[in-house]
C-alpha cells in the first residue's frame, strides 16, 4: 500500500505527473528565443542570399565565366551589409531574450515573444534603439559574408576544377565546411563586439563601452587576445552545419528554379 501511494514530490496527491516551473519557464522562453531566431533568417538571410544571387548572375560572363575572387567577395560584402540592416531589429530582440534568463531577476525584462519586444523596444526606448548596433552588425555581417559567400564560390570553383567533383551534393557539402571554416575563423572578433554592444547596459548614466574598436580593446586588455577566439570549435560545430544546410538548400533551389522557370 505505501508503495503504491504516490508521494505529493514525485506526482502530487492524486498521484499524477507535475511539470516543474522550471520546465514551463524553459519551454516558452525557449519559444519566445525561437520566434525571434525565426525572425531574423526570415529577415536577415533571405536578403543576404537573394541579392548574392542575383549580383552573381547579373556579373557572370556571357560565356559563362564567374566573377574573380575579389569582386565576389565585394558581392557578398554588398548583400551581408544590406542583409544586416535589414536584419538588426529582430537581432536586437533575439539577443536580449536569449540573455534575459542570465540577469537577475528585478533586472529582466520578460519578453514574451519577438513581436512584444520590438513594440516595447520602440514604445520604451524609441524607434533608433531597433537598430542599436547596427554599424557593428553590418561589419561583421560584411566580413562573414565575403569569406562565407565568397569562400563558398571559390572552393566550390576550385573542386569542380579539380575533375574530383562534379556540380552535384558532395560539392557542396565539402566547399560549404570549407567556407564555415573560413567563416568562423574570419566571424568570432566582430561577432563578440556586435553581441556586447547590442547588449550593454547603462552605467551611471554612460554607455558600457563607447564603440566597437573600445569593446575589442577592453577584450584584449582583460581577457587576452586569443579570447578573441574563445569557443572556436563549439562555434564552428554550430556555423558548420548551418553553413552545410544553407548552402546545398539555395543550391537545390536555385536548380529547381532554372528548371521549372528559365528551362522553357
Amino acid at each position: 500500500m505505501a508503495a503504491a501511494a504516490a508521494s505529493p514530490g514525485a506526482g502530487g496527491m492524486d498521484g499524477k505527473p507535475r511539470t516543474s516551473p522550471k520546465s514551463v519557464k524553459f519551454l516558452f522562453g525557449g519559444l519566445a528565443g525561437l520566434s525571434a531566431g525565426l525572425l531574423r533568417q526570415a529577415t536577415y538571410t533571405t536578403t543576404r542570399l537573394g541579392i548574392y544571387t542575383v549580383l552573381f548572375e547579373r556579373l557572370t560572363g556571357a560565356d559563362g565565366t564567374p566573377p574573380g575572387f575579389l569582386l565576389k567577395a565585394l558581392i557578398g560584402m554588398t548583400a551581408g551589409a544590406t542583409g544586416a540592416f535589414v536584419g538588426t531589429p529582430a537581432e536586437v530582440a533575439l539577443i536580449r531574450m536569449t540573455a534575459d534568463g542570465r540577469l537577475p531577476p528585478d533586472q529582466r525584462r520578460g519578453y514574451k515573444n519577438v513581436f512584444n519586444a520590438l513594440i516595447r523596444i520602440a514604445q520604451e526606448e524609441g524607434i533608433p534603439t531597433l537598430w542599436r548596433g547596427c554599424i557593428p552588425t553590418m561589419a561583421r555581417a560584411v566580413v562573414v559574408n565575403a569569406a562565407q559567400l565568397a569562400s563558398y564560390s571559390q572552393s566550390k570553383q576550385f573542386l569542380l576544377d579539380s575533375g574530383y567533383f562534379s556540380d552535384n551534393i558532395l560539392c557542396h557539402f565539402c566547399a560549404s565546411m570549407i567556407s564555415g571554416l573560413v567563416t568562423t575563423a574570419a566571424s568570432m572578433p566582430v561577432d563578440i563586439v556586435k553581441t556586447r554592444i547590442q547588449n550593454m547596459r547603462m552605467i551611471d548614466g554612460k554607455p558600457e563601452y563607447k564603440n566597437g574598436l573600445d569593446v575589442l580593446m577592453k577584450v584584449i586588455r582583460y581577457e587576452g587576445f586569443f579570447s578573441l577566439w574563445k569557443g572556436f570549435t563549439p562555434y564552428y560545430a554550430r556555423l558548420g552545419p548551418h553553413t552545410v544546410l544553407t548552402f546545398i538548400f539555395l543550391e537545390q533551389m536555385n536548380k529547381a528554379y532554372k528548371r521549372l522557370f528559365l528551362s522553357g
